[in-house]
């Protein structure tokens, strides 16, 4: 079950929108690029474990908590009817309300909420997918439906709002809406789906739409990335058929190259490095992109994976260091580092998840933070790591929260963290909590 994921890679392309480098203001970080910008944060965790600041309730979901300043936005589910059962290749039918909620930083206590109703047809029906977006003193917010909600970030006042069903007449992916928007300048971006609407631009302060781009048969997961090579910006837009480059101010493409994934599940993001992007999925779909052009963008493939080679991520987003790229492989369940000349694989192993015999889609969320990495994993662990082309380190590790869901036979969290405010804030499908990595 895909779980968004999402990079972008300079945090010069967000302008002013977000605040300050120490908040995480949306999916994987203030420039999307999973790297945690703080100071006095602890080299090795004490013997008798981190500091628990505070818990507090929360309700189902896999959408990631937000942090700005004092306040942390969690967008959740309400059940009120129907029986949860996870069954890959079938939708649940459940009856109940998405909720988005802002909670003080400091001591965890609701400050406002707004809750709509949402009844849910998807399959892993447990709650909404999308981490909350905030800049300029908004929260932006995509329900598994595609329920699209613009409020203001103090207040939860409605600002504006979509629906993607009736107003694009999307159908709903069977996974559920996956994407996080994604704001750059004054412009919000939106995988929403429906004819000619695979990608839509709208006025981020009044929701007004300002383009729609692509189509395609089936919507995928992967959340809208922006990117800039030889100074022109390109949003990039991976459905299950193709990459796709786009010009951002009018949706029109630059260049495609087709990626087809299986099962429709395009969901980790392109990652840049240079003049190249790197892009995997299941099904053994991963290529190594180099991107040409000088007044017009233009990409070609370099090399692509093959089975037992490269990196092949799905449920969280890998992460690249110089020439070498790390990240949870779909298929084996390893962590695994992959030489981004060639292809091949350097190490993997079995420690970071340690999931057991049924290990398919073992998930764990890197984030990096100075010279060392820590990894959020689908068992609630939190690690402090050291990864490098010799290998895996492990310098300590810390269980956070229990794993509530479950997937594949096995009890999972698939959630990634926020780091801000010099803590960890996570949550499963019943509890937020804080803790703190203060040296």
């Amino acid at each position: 079950m895909p779980v968004r994921i999402l990079s972008a890679f300079t945090l010069l392309l967000f302008g002013s929108a977000f605040a300050n480098a120490e908040d995480w203001p949306q999916w994987l970080g203030p420039d999307r690029a999973s790297i945690w910008d703080a100071s006095d944060i602890v080299e090795s965790f004490p013997k008798e474990g981190l500091k628990v600041e505070w818990r507090v309730p929360v309700g189902l979901g896999y959408s990631g908590p937000a942090v700005v300043d004092d306040k942390v936005y969690v967008l959740d589910y309400l059940k009120n009817k129907g029986k949860l059962i996870n069954n890959p290749g079938g939708a649940t039918k459940l009856e109940g309300e998405e909720r988005i909620q802002c909670f003080s930083a400091e001591t965890g206590k609701v400050i406002w909420e707004y809750k709509y109703n949402c009844p849910y047809e998807i399959s892993y029906a447990a709650g909404p997918r999308c981490t909350p977006t905030v800049a300029d003193g908004k929260v932006y917010t995509l329900g598994a439906e595609g329920n699209l909600v613009c409020l203001n970030a103090e207040t939860g006042k409605v600002l504006w709002s979509k629906n993607f069903k009736t107003d694009y007449k999307a159908k709903t992916a069977i996974w559920g809406h996956s994407a996080s928007p994604l704001v750059d300048g004054d412009t919000l971006y939106c995988l929403v789906g429906g004819k000619d609407a695979m990608a839509v631009a709208f006025n981020k302060d009044t929701g007004e739409e300002l383009w729609r781009s692509l189509d395609n048969a089936e919507t995928g997961y992967c959340p809208p990335t922006m990117i800039t090579h030889n100074g022109i910006k390109q949003l990039l837009i991976w459905h299950p058929a193709s990459l796709n480059s786009l010009d951002p101010e009018t949706g029109k493409v630059f260049w495609s190259i087709p990626l087809k994934p299986a099962y429709g599940m395009s969901v980790t993001v392109p990652r840049q490095h240079g003049n190249f992007l790197y892009v995997s999925g299941i099904g053994d779909e991963a290529a190594w992109i180099e991107l040409k052009g000088e007044s017009k963008p233009a990409a070609e493939v370099v090399w692509k994976g093959k089975t037992r080679s490269a990196l092949f991520c799905c449920n969280s987003t890998p992460f690249i260091e110089g020439d070498t790229i790390y990240g949870s492989d779909i298929q084996s369940g390893d962590f695994i580092a992959v030489n981004l000349k060639d292809g091949k694989r350097l190490w993997a192993t079995k420690k970071v998840t340690d999931a057991g015999r049924r290990d398919r889609h073992a998930t764990a969320f890197i984030v990096k933070h100075d010279d060392k990495y820590f990894l959020f994993t689908e068992k609630g662990d939190l690690i402090l790591a050291d990864l490098s082309p010799d290998g895996y380190k492990e310098i300590s590790r810390f269980h956070v929260l229990e794993p509530t869901n479950e997937a594949f036979g096995r009890p999972v969290v698939w959630s990634h963290p926020a780091f801000a405010n010099q803590s960890l804030f996570a949550r499963n499908d019943k509890e937020l909590v804080r803790v703190s990595l203060k040296k």
